[in-house]
């Protein structure tokens, strides 16, 4: 295989993802709409409780929206990478994915390739947030939106393999929502998207220890150091090494000879 019919490959997925998006307006729509209702109710009302947070190591006061936006672009990064996981149950119970697999292609090249379309739509949709954010005055230096792009890809890579991962254990497509509910949640609750880690620390430590063996907590801080021009790095190598992890249960996971799909049976005719 040539260099050429690699590419040509890559553009093709993430061609079909980007369209797909598109056409999916619901998608488009509830991804932006969810946020913002955080953004622009929950912050609201909690206001008025925690008024406003510090944040070590700068030591100052920030408003709470302020704070949380970072943890809010993490988390549409986490749905889009759960649904990108839905289209790949959906693919294989209508038969394409068996197609794909069977290409000359590398197995790792095509998971990737659908993990890089993914992360597309999902750097998009971050930044359409972060447009709207700033309506809220939530307003970084502008060369946090420049610096922040790493930490958005890196993030969304990961997040997109656990959904790949949970994707090769799931056979049929209506039982997909309630792991999603399962996975989804627990995640964002338990991490530092919406409350300090200090703050939580002192609230419950066994909480604070689920917070830090959480692979959310580290994308969300990524987000937010980068954010604001600055690298985070125990959250980068954690987030790398998470990445690691998931592709490779991913790869395993979709291998006719040895992962999940054997065990059923493969991809449905």
């Amino acid at each position: 295989m040539t260099g050429a019919q690699y590419l040509r490959c890559l553009n093709g997925i993430v061609l079909r993802e980007a369209l797909r998006w598109v056409h999916q307006r619901g998608r488009f729509v509830s991804a932006l709409v969810r946020p913002l209702v955080w953004l622009g109710i929950f912050a609201a009302g909690f206001r008025f409780t925690l008024g406003l947070s510090i944040i070590p190591p700068y030591q100052t006061y920030i408003p709470y929206e302020v704070y949380i936006a970072p943890g809010l672009a993490a988390m549409i990064q986490l749905f889009n990478g759960m649904q990108s996981s839905l289209s790949m149950v959906y693919d294989r119970e209508m038969g394409s994915m068996k197609t794909l697999m069977v290409s000359p292609f590398p197995r790792w090249f095509l998971l990737g390739a659908k993990l890089l379309a993914g992360v597309f739509v999902s750097v998009v949709q971050v930044y359409l947030f972060l447009a709207i954010a700033w309506f809220w005055e939530i307003d970084p230096p502008p060369i946090g939106y420049l610096t922040v792009l790493p930490a958005l890809i890196l993030a969304g890579l990961m997040l997109g393999a656990l959904g790949l991962v949970l994707s090769s254990f799931i056979r049929q497509l209506e039982n997909f929502a309630g792991v999603m509910n399962f996975v989804i949640f627990p995640m964002f609750f338990a991490s530092s998207a919406l409350n300090p880690l200090w703050r939580i620390h002192d609230a419950s430590i066994p909480l604070y220890w689920i917070c830090q063996v959480n692979p959310f907590t580290h994308a969300t801080e990524l987000i937010r150091f980068a954010l604001y021009g600055e690298l985070d790095w125990l959250s980068g190598l954690v987030v790398l090494g998470y990445l690691a992890v998931f592709m490779a249960l991913a790869v395993i996971g979709y291998d006719p000879g040895r992962g999940m799909m054997a065990r059923r049976g493969g991809p449905p005719e």
